[in-house]
């Protein structure tokens, strides 16, 4: 019971700071949706909220349907590596330093960390054994796993306010960029046990993979194969978001 009266006084409170702000001279809150990220698939959601005329802070949260990754064949280059899918979420906190107007319109800064999660499902890899005893057979491994990142980076962009009563929000992010660590595991299974061999084999294979993204180490048993990611992280940033303001 404690818990959900703590619940509802901190509902009761947001919409009281809610109102108060849009009764205001300066609207406080804006909601906004990332229109360029969509076409990677990516569903970006943000929340700013402005406590003086040149700070704010912005919580946004993505999320990657499960399914095929956009423009894979720049990212893993192998003809043996197919059927890949991806799913996935990310949680950005971002304080802004506004230094034109103010009040959420102009240039602004921002430092921000990210912390993104993604799931592998369905890669296969199809394997050719060079052993004595099966040489030629083709091999599919199928692939499974996770992985986590954590990153911090710095943003440059300027948001715009639109409309007679300044409700409708521009938002570009020029650019941003941010580094970080990700790890993780993923797990291979081979569609029959392998020999000796042909363990040795698969992970030379996995290991001369071109997967400029990561770093990672490979063991392989009779089962399959464990890819364990450990590897620095780089990313950039840009885009468009349109939102309200209120």
């Amino acid at each position: 019971m404690n818990k959900i009266l703590i619940g509802l006084s901190l509902l009761c409170s947001l919409f009281a700071n809610a109102q108060e702000a849009g009764s205001s001279e300066e609207k406080k809150n804006l909601v906004k949706m990332n229109l360029t990220s969509v076409v990677f698939r990516n569903y970006q959601f943000a929340y700013e909220r402005l406590f003086t005329k040149r700070f704010s802070v912005q919580m946004s949260y993505g999320f990657i349907p499960a399914g095929q990754i956009p423009f894979v064949d720049e990212v893993i280059k192998d003809e043996n590596v197919e059927n890949i899918k991806l799913g996935g979420s990310n949680l950005t906190i971002e304080p802004r330093f506004y230094l034109g107007k103010g009040y959420g319109h102009g240039f602004y800064i921002a430092p921000y960390y990210r912390y993104s999660h993604f799931n592998v499902d369905n890669l296969t890899y199809n394997y050719s054994s060079e052993d004595p005893a099966f040489d030629g057979q083709r091999i599919p491994v199928s692939f499974t796993g996770k992985t986590n990142s954590n990153n911090i980076g710095l943003m440059i962009g300027a948001q715009w306010l639109l409309g007679r009563k300044d409700n409708w929000v521009l938002d570009v992010w020029f650019i941003g960029a941010h580094y970080g660590g990700a790890s993780g595991t993923i797990t291979g299974r081979s569609s029959r046990p392998l020999t000796a061999y042909e363990q040795q084999q698969l992970r030379d294979d996995i290991a001369d993979l071109d997967i400029s993204l990561f770093k990672y180490d490979v063991t392989t048993n009779a089962s399959g194969a464990v890819i364990k990611l450990d590897s620095d992280w780089l990313g950039v940033r840009s885009g468009i978001s349109f939102g309200y303001r209120f």
